[in-house]
């Protein structure tokens, strides 16, 4: 296992993109329609208009993010739900069209806060000693939404295609360890929004590593993906517990909507805009 230095995404840098969409999706009016009085049993709260970023839709009304994904295996054993093109197909349900980091930018305009992945922290000066941090963020629910072999549109929780594999252990390590043998009978459909993290240090703009890697929502614990499952899961080949189960899945290569749904909130909170963590932030992720 590799470690190194990961900086979390600077929480100014997203507050602005999150300042900029809303002002874009929510439109203008005329100066000369603001300037006409309007009785006040006549005024109506705009609904806030779908905003589309490339691969993907916010839907601010019924409160989710639709994404375009192809579905790219059929039998196997998984490490993760969902990729990027060209990185890990061979242990993923499908791949998506859109860029991890606008995922993460929609999610945040949902009112999603983003957490960390899995993290080990030093605890002495050396670095000799450290201890492993578990991943943390707010609750997504993950769906797959494609039409039925009567043409019906339905929707499916994500753990329709997941099924346990009771030849392996779940091997989970570090803090939640005692956790192993717990429940996780059946695939969960709610992931952690860890929101991955930003590398570099030189000038220029750093690097969203999920854009990189492909890790896009994982069920092993990679250390830079987007959404994940809670604990430290292990991802060697004989640890791995979940397979594919493809009874209901669309055919190899078919075209489907990934649909992430983050829960209603009662209130906002004013003290954890955007995303967490700062530029100076220097925690060690998992590789």
């Amino acid at each position: 296992m590799i470690f190194r230095r990961r900086r979390t995404l600077n929480a100014a840098l997203f507050a602005l993109v999150v300042a900029v969409f809303f002002s874009v999706s929510s439109g203008a009016e005329p100066a000369s329609d603001l300037e006409k009085p309007v009785p006040e049993k006549s005024v109506a709260k705009p609904s806030r208009k779908n905003f589309k970023l490339p691969g993907l839709v916010v839907d601010f009304q019924k409160r989710y993010v639709d994404i375009e994904a192809t579905v790219c295996l059929d039998e196997g054993m998984l490490e993760l739900i969902a990729c990027t093109k060209e990185t890990k197909e061979h242990e993923s349900i499908v791949t998506i069209a859109a860029r991890p980091m606008h995922v993460h930018t929609a999610l945040l305009l949902l009112g999603a806060n983003n957490g960390h992945p899995a993290m080990r922290r030093s605890v002495s000066e050396r670095g000799t000693r450290c201890v492993d941090i578990p991943p943390r963020g707010d609750p997504v629910d993950v769906y797959l939404i494609f039409r039925n072999n009567e043409g019906k549109v339905v929707e499916h929780p994500i753990s329709d295609f997941v099924a346990r594999c009771e030849e392996h252990l779940d091997v989970l390590v570090g803090a939640d360890k005692g956790n192993a043998q717990q429940g996780d009978k059946k695939s969960p459909k709610t992931f952690l929004f860890a929101g991955s993290l930003l590398h570099g240090d030189g000038p220029g703009p750093r690097q969203y590593l999920a854009d990189r890697s492909g890790n896009v929502i994982s069920i092993v614990t990679f250390g830079d993906e987007l959404l994940c499952l809670p604990g430290i899961r292990a991802k060697a080949n004989d640890a791995l517990m979940w397979q594919i189960e493809a009874t209901k899945l669309p055919k190899f290569g078919s075209k489907v909507t990934h649909r992430l749904r983050p829960p209603k909130k009662p209130a906002a909170k004013t003290d954890n805009v955007g995303v967490r963590g700062t530029a100076n932030d220097t925690e060690t992720s998992q590789n």
